[in-house]
C-alpha cells in the first residue's frame, strides 16, 4: 500500500506529502548530499541516476540524469531558491523529455512527527495543462518507489 499522498489544488499546484521513520535531518540530507540522492532517486526499478550534479546554496544548479539501463533516459535542470536545513527546501526544475517542460516551482517541508518525519512536497505549474500533462507520465508510481527506496537507504 502506498505511503504517498498526491492530491490537486486549484488548477496549477500538486501536493505530495508522505510519512518517513526518520528524523528531518536525515530526510533533508536526503534530499541535498549528492551520494544519497544518487542511491535512492532513481524511480522505478531497473533505473539509475549516473549523473548528479547538486550544488546545495541559493542560486546553486540542478542537474539529475536518469537511465533505464538500455540506453533511455532523460534528465531534470533546475535551480535553488532557498534551503533552511532540516526544515525547507525551495527549488526550480524542468524536465527535459527531450524538450524542457516549463518551470515547476517545489516547495519541500520536513516537520517531526512523532519519531519521524511528515514531508510535504508543494509543485506550483504555470498552468493547468502543464499540471495535467506532468501527472499523465505517470510521475506517482516513480516517486513512491523512490521514496520506499529513501526510507530503506535511512534504515541502513
Amino acid at each position: 500500500m502506498s505511503q504517498l499522498t498526491l492530491k490537486t489544488e486549484g488548477d496549477t499546484h500538486v501536493v505530495v506529502t508522505r510519512r518517513f521513520a526518520a528524523s528531518p535531518e536525515s530526510v533533508y540530507r536526503a534530499h541535498t548530499e549528492t551520494a544519497l540522492l544518487q542511491k535512492w532517486m532513481t524511480g522505478p526499478d531497473g533505473w539509475s541516476m549516473p549523473v548528479c550534479i547538486n550544488e546545495t546554496k541559493p542560486g546553486g544548479k540542478i542537474r539529475y540524469e536518469w537511465s533505464d539501463g538500455n540506453g533511455g533516459g532523460f534528465h531534470l535542470t533546475g535551480e535553488y531558491v532557498a534551503l533552511e536545513p532540516f526544515s525547507r527546501i525551495v527549488h526550480v526544475e524542468r524536465m527535459h523529455l527531450p524538450d524542457p517542460t516549463p518551470d515547476n516551482h517545489i516547495e519541500t517541508r520536513f516537520e517531526k512527527d512523532g519519531a519521524g518525519t511528515l514531508m510535504t512536497l508543494r509543485m506550483t505549474l504555470p498552468d493547468a495543462a502543464t499540471r495535467t500533462a506532468m501527472l499523465a507520465t505517470g510521475m506517482e508510481h516513480g516517486m513512491e518507489a523512490s521514496y520506499a527506496r529513501m526510507e530503506e537507504v535511512l534504515a541502513a
